[in-house]
């Protein structure tokens, strides 16, 4: 047995949902434990060797200053996982997220593992410390606090997984933690989308959102039923791209604020349309959730755009997938707090062939190869002549926009299965 825990939302930790699911199909129960904020996705739903063991939400610890309200949430939350971890059946590993985060949980889990006679294994996605110095500043004492709990109670870990080799390098210069470099790779269901399922995905949102719904009434083909990228035949059923579709981006954020870099570069893309470029018109589909996505969907309602459409739905599971295997291009505004990971939205992006402008930070070059498979920007002037330059040759097989796609297809990355048993099953003692 093996208990898989997240001191966060289970829906939204795709990489620890992935770790069940290799758990599993090695025949191990695994009790996946975490909030149930999100729904997992449905291929942990239904495995009989997954049990969810949930955590419940902590609400009301808002009242006095704020450094009461963290100490106070912290003890619940001590309190609170450690009687989770204490009722499930014995298991014999602990594998826990580390971050968010690892205070409290890296102790709790290792006080769990004396009891149960378990072994812990930590798998580091960044420092919990360096995203609190974001809000704190990195001399605040909190953030000292942190850092210092990370480095101690880190060394008490049977094994370590973390997710860049930049990360394994600095585990060890400074917290004397060795691990073992998994990097993220895309599930089997992150991969190029047959036309016709994206002509039903299209007609699907199409119900809810204007933007995927056909520009204007096709009467040469009055049976034909249309997306706004895709035509389906009334009579023989078969699926063609609309002519003179527009350019499908696709970007999923956690709205903290750096998507202000890609809505900035859209009145830059629409100006070289008005100066007469021939660039496609561009559906723009931000996806995601978070806490400043109202005030960002306020100021996406004032943007008057002719040749631009935005939308910022929030994806079913299954639909995410199928999307980013549909479209043009993904732009992502991720940033590390530590400079030590990689964005897992890329890798999925990689996984359906989707060539992507990313946002530049440190180790960015371990999994984005600049003018290879996607290009790295710096500011909202830079994305927008990159979006300029990709989609100038739209239409044509000779673009850049289509050479990356290329060069990702004959890549043949590992998928997450292949990795993870490379890499994690021999610390499980598995003989296979």
């Amino acid at each position: 047995r093996v208990c898989v825990a997240v001191l966060g939302d289970l829906g939204r930790s795709p990489r620890m949902q992935y770790h069940a699911l290799a758990l599993a199909r090695h025949g191990r129960e695994v009790a996946l434990l975490g909030y149930l904020q999100n729904r997992p996705h449905r291929d942990v739903l239904r495995s009989g060797n997954i049990r969810l063991v949930p955590l419940a939400e902590l609400r009301g610890l808002r009242v006095g200053p704020k450094l009461c309200q963290y100490v106070l949430k912290v003890l619940v939350q001590s309190v609170q996982l450690l009687y989770t971890l204490l009722r499930i059946d014995q298991p014999s590993y602990i594998l826990l997220q580390q971050n968010p985060p690892g205070l409290p949980s890296i102790a709790v889990a290792w006080v769990a593992g004396l009891f149960w006679g378990s072994k812990l294994i930590i798998d580091w996605h960044n420092y919990g410390y360096t995203i609190m110095s974001l809000s704190h500043g990195r001399n605040h004492p909190l953030v000292q606090i942190a850092k210092w709990y990370e480095k101690l109670c880190g060394r008490l870990s049977d094994y370590n997984l973390c997710v860049t080799n930049a990360m394994k390098e600095d585990l060890w210069v400074n917290f004397k933690i060795k691990a073992i470099t998994l990097y993220d790779k895309p599930a089997s269901y992150f991969k190029e989308t047959p036309l016709d399922l994206q002509h039903n995905l299209f007609m699907k949102l199409a119900k809810d959102y204007e933007p995927f719904k056909p520009r204007y009434y096709r009467a040469v083909n009055p049976g034909a039923e249309s997306s706004a990228f895709t035509e389906r035949d009334g009579r023989s059923g078969d699926v063609v791209k609309t002519r003179g579709r527009p350019a499908l981006l696709i970007s999923s954020t956690s709205w903290t604020g750096w998507q202000s870099v890609l809505v900035s570069s859209l009145p830059d893309y629409e100006q070289f349309i008005k100066d007469g470029a021939k660039l496609p018109a561009l559906v723009c589909v931000i996806t995601g959730k978070g806490p400043l996505k109202d005030y960002y969907n306020g100021l996406i309602q004032k943007l008057h755009f002719k040749h631009i459409q935005i939308c910022t739905p929030w994806l079913e599971a299954e639909d995410y997938p199928l999307l980013l295997g549909s479209a043009d291009l993904g732009v992502c505004l991720h940033k590390s707090s530590s400079g030590l990971d990689l964005p897992m939205k890329v890798v999925d992006m990689f996984g359906c062939c989707l060539p992507v402008c990313a946002i530049h930070f440190e180790c960015l070059h371990e999994l984005v190869k600049h003018n290879e498979n996607g290009l790295i920007f710096r500011d909202s002037k830079e994305l927008a002549e990159q979006l300029k330059m990709l989609f100038l040759e739209f239409s044509s097989l000779e673009g850049k926009l289509h050479s990356f796609r290329q060069n990702l297809r004959e890549s043949r990355q590992l998928r997450w299965d292949e990795s993870w048993d490379q890499m994690v099953l021999p610390l499980l003692g598995d003989r296979e």
